[in-house]
């Protein structure tokens, strides 16, 4: 399996890398070998809402989907509902999606967090034109097919600490209504609602982590999404997935997800699992580029993007290659532009904590331990999780404890008359 995959994403590089070499002859037999290796999924397209499982775009897409784990700006609406109560910033995140042909993707998302305490709302929009004939292939009415979904999550951020950065567990509630023209008699009915609920857990930590900071390397992360009620006697998209990510370096990043769908209606119709892995690197403060590769069944996807970002404004851009179809750029091309908020005066606060603590450091070492003592207390006041701050308090405070004690013993000894 490893060494095909590694055949088929060699294969898919050099169509990019070398188009010019690439006759049409060539490409159309590329692409037969690509669409014959992978056989597609004898049950996929047997669940109701798919737009679901359509990314809105942002760095999610751009990793291939390989974001349960990394799940770090506003794309982790579609990837794991338990990351609102760790990213870095409260964003506005707008989304458009040029998918397949005339289908468009819309989207919005604002996530904000304040402590551990994270929480966000989404809308999502897909819509393409829907043309209805009879019997006879005379057109009798025309207009979109659409699919709507809004969703609010909440998550927190358990047992968070400096060493450990805690458990966080999140949930998110959705709404998605399919609406189909009602002019079109042949499909006049099929409109409907579905209810369902996303979930997740966020676990960050270091591992083999050759730099320093405080944001963690590595993370692990599992979510269930989709999960709700049949709609009409369909089931919805349900979809389990687990994502590990590590950083070796601090401008890489690695991920890996593996997917699960669940038919609940009929579990032995679910779909195949899929494989996704992913990279992100920033070049810069102000430029970096993801890509990603998705194995799901007859659909492999190759995913590029670029991220450009200034001082309030992030924009992505991701083209995604659907390696069993015809090579058309304009239909898989995302973009996200991504305004950062604010973090609440989170950065600042601690800057002011790292100051506090390193300032108490020097006058340890100075032997001023009172001094230690307030310095090392005002930045746990500030920041109670700041464990380094409590453990050097705690050896500040016996320090003086065991300066008290000498000094009673030598006055004993000297209020002791001579022999």
């Amino acid at each position: 399996m490893r060494t095909r995959s590694f055949l088929a994403l060699a294969a898919a590089l050099f169509l990019f890398a070398r188009p010019a070499l690439v006759g049409a002859q060539a490409t159309s037999a590329l692409y037969n070998f690509m669409s014959s290796y992978f056989n597609p999924d004898p049950n996929a397209g047997l669940t109701a809402f798919r737009s679901l499982l359509i990314p809105m775009g942002g760095m999610a897409e751009g990793m291939g989907m390989a974001y349960t784990a990394v799940a770090k700006d506003s794309s982790y609406f579609e990837a794991n509902p338990a990351a609102s109560s760790t990213i870095a910033q409260t964003e506005l995140g707008i989304f458009h999606n040029n998918w397949i042909a005339d289908t468009r993707i819309e989207g919005a998302v604002y996530t904000m967090r304040t402590g551990n305490l994270g929480f966000g709302t989404m809308g999502k929009w897909l819509y393409l034109p829907f043309t209805g004939t009879n019997d006879f292939g005379d057109r009798v009415g025309s207009g979109y097919y659409s699919e709507a979904t809004v969703g609010f999550n909440v998550s927190y951020n358990f047992f968070h600490g400096y060493s450990f950065n805690g458990i966080a567990l999140g949930a998110t509630g959705k709404l998605a209504w399919r609406s189909v023209p009602t002019e079109l008699t042949a499909a006049a009915g099929n409109s409907g609602l579905a209810a369902m609920v996303d979930t997740g857990a966020l676990v960050r930590f270091n591992f083999l982590k050759p730099f320093a900071s405080r944001t963690k390397n590595s993370s692990v992360g599992l979510a269930v999404k989709n999960l709700g009620p049949p709609v009409m006697g369909e089931a919805l998209p349900t979809v389990a997935s687990l994502g590990v990510s590590w950083a070796p370096f601090r401008p890489l990043t690695l991920s890996s997800d593996i997917a699960k769908p669940i038919n609940l209606l009929e579990p032995a119709k679910s779909e195949q699992p899929s494989l996704a892995v992913g990279f992100s690197l920033a070049m810069t403060d102000a430029f970096g580029f993801q890509g990603g590769l998705l194995i799901k069944g007859g659909n492999p996807r190759l995913s590029l993007g670029s991220t450009f970002s200034l001082d309030l404004l992030r924009v992505t851009v991701n083209y995604t290659l659907d390696l069993t179809t015809q090579f058309t750029p304009l239909n898989r091309i995302s973009i996200q532009a991504a305004f950062t908020l604010g973090d609440l005066g989170r950065a600042d606060l601690a800057r002011k904590v790292d100051k506090l603590y390193l300032d108490g450091l020097s006058d340890y070492g100075k032997g001023n331990l009172d001094a230690a003592i307030g310095l090392w207390s005002e930045a746990l006041r500030l920041d109670p999780s700041f464990d380094p701050a409590r453990d050097s308090l705690r050896a500040a405070e016996d320090a003086k404890k065991l300066k008290a004690d000498m000094d009673a013993i030598g006055k004993m000894n000297l209020a002791q008359p001579s022999p």
